[in-house]
């Protein structure tokens, strides 16, 4: 029996999760992941609106709320877990609706820019809140399946952006997207606010404002990096100057938080096995789920000849894995622990890329369908389990940060995912898009990325397998850290349910 099932007492007053609680903070996931993919398919429309942005002003455009998201990430998680994460979930949806406000009421290309970056920022705090709330008012039996649900609610926030940016791009215009956003972010703050419980455990390390800075500005660069390399060329000096600055900031990150007394993140975390493993599958499963999205609409227009909403709704197919397969997961995970549901899920979505990149303008869509079904498949076997192996190494006051970091690595991956595809495109088609006039040569080169994609994918898989068999360590923190309860042990071949107390762990 894997000890993520194990059952461990519920501490006292300890608020329960209720199903309409679950649902909300499901459905706040599901609209801040969607607004990463939901503007992709409206560069056309933004391309030829009243704004008239330049090709620069459109990929900062769309690049602003990423940016951002995935720089501020682990603070937000760490400034939740300090003074309260549903406060951090409201403060989140709030900025959230501000931004997309701003956004729809743009009169200026810099003012879009602006709201993106607002809304990132409100994302930023929304994604480790609410998975640290699902975390410390569960359970531990149930904290699993409350990971499961919010890993589903993510992989579907992706899907949803597809479908309703699509939809937007072809019977209404952009700005009736951002429209949409601001009400909604402001119902489902009332919603929270009336159905979810304050969670019991607030974390008791002091502030850490210098390495707060320092990370935000060292991820911030690197994503930055990845980002502009295909549109700049890697070897140009923007980026180079942009990966050089983030390796320093990294390099400065790591040296302050050996030596703080009560650093933001403990490096000495990453001597869990499990914790390495889980943060590299997360990062490794959102490359190919990204790469996947960025191609897919453009071979389905462009290639398939699919009107744009339509384009938006035939990656549906993606939704039903997701759905299906994480409680078959956690059922196989409790019999036969992380490695084989990990390793099997993350491989299904290599087996799948390697699959979608045959398709040519003569394959029918219901055999693309199928293709698609095996990479859902793949995510929702494997996603609970590699988010549950990055949080069991943190106690659960310490919930919000491993979330955080959880998340980080999504959106790093994410982003890579979507640079090294483009790349391919780039040098093989001449372009990193594709036109209608160009589809034979999108065709070949979409089809080179994605086994480049893939084989990394499976590459990957290996070292997360490897990784998460290895045995319990303990790594040294510092007196009075913040993670030094919990936040180096549990790290062996299994780990314990998230959050429950280290006394309480078996490793099989």
């Amino acid at each position: 029996m894997s000890p993520y099932a194990q059952k461990a007492p519920e501490a006292p007053g300890t608020p329960g999760l209720s199903r309409a609680a679950l649902y909300v903070l499901c459905a706040c996931v599901l609209v801040a992941q969607g607004m990463v993919a939901a503007i992709n398919l409206l560069i056309p429309q933004l391309a030829a609106s009243s704004l008239h942005p330049s090709s620069s002003e459109l990929l900062w455009a769309v690049d602003a709320y990423v940016i951002v998201f995935a720089g501020l990430l682990i603070p937000a998680g760490a400034l939740g877990d300090r003074y309260g994460r549903k406060g951090a979930l409201l403060a989140g949806l709030g900025l959230f609706a501000a931004g997309a406000a701003t956004s729809a009421l743009a009169a200026t290309p810099a003012v879009l820019i602006a709201g993106r970056g607002v809304c990132g920022a409100g994302a930023a705090l929304i994604m480790p809140a609410t998975m640290s709330l699902l975390v410390s008012l569960s359970p531990p039996a149930r904290r699993t399946q409350a990971l499961a649900s919010w890993t589903l609610a993510a992989g579907l926030g992706g899907l949803a952006g597809n479908v309703a940016g699509g939809l937007a791009g072809q019977f209404l215009t952009w700005r009736a997207l951002f429209w949409a956003m601001g009400p909604l972010a402001a119902l489902l703050a009332l919603a929270v606010a009336r159905l979810t419980p304050r969670s019991p455990e607030r974390s008791k390390s002091a502030p850490d404002p210098v390495g707060s800075l320092l990370l935000t500005a060292a991820l911030t660069a690197l994503v930055y990096g990845i980002i502009e390399g295909p549109p700049r060329g890697w070897g140009s000096a923007h980026v180079l100057t942009a990966f050089g600055l983030g390796a320093v900031l990294l390099t400065a990150f790591v040296v302050h938080g050996l030596r703080a007394a009560k650093p933001l993140l403990d490096p000495r975390i990453f001597a869990s096995p499990v914790l390495r493993a889980g943060t590299l599958g997360i990062a490794t499963g959102f490359f190919g789920l990204f790469a996947l999205f960025y191609v897919n609409s453009q071979y389905l227009q462009y290639v398939k000849g699919f009107p744009v909403g339509l384009a938006g709704v035939a990656i549906v197919p993606l939704t039903v894995g997701m759905a299906v397969m994480p409680k078959a997961g956690a059922r196989w995970q409790d019999r036969h622990g992380m490695r084989p549901v990990a390793g099997g899920g993350l491989a299904l979505i290599g087996a799948g890329l390697l699959l979608v990149s045959t398709a040519d303008a003569g394959t029918p869509y219901a055999l693309y369908a199928v293709y698609l079904l095996v990479i859902s498949a793949g995510t929702g076997l494997c996603a609970p389990a590699l988010t549950a192996a990055v949080l069991v190494g943190l106690p659960t006051h310490r919930s919000g940060l491993g979330s955080g970091l959880n998340t980080a690595a999504r959106e790093i991956g994410a982003a890579l995912g979507v640079a090294v595809v483009g790349t391919v495109l780039a040098s093989g088609s001449g372009t990193d898009h594709a036109s209608a006039a160009d589809a034979a040569a999108f065709t070949s080169a979409m089809s080179d990325g994605l086994r480049v994609v893939a084989v990394a994918v499976l590459v990957a898989t290996v070292f997360v397998v490897l990784g998460a068999s290895g045995r319990p360590r303990t790594a040294p923190a510092p007196a009075g850290d913040g993670t030094g309860d919990g936040a180096g042990d549990g790290a062996g071949d299994e780990a314990g349910t998230p959050g429950s107390p280290a006394g309480e762990r078996e490793t099989v």
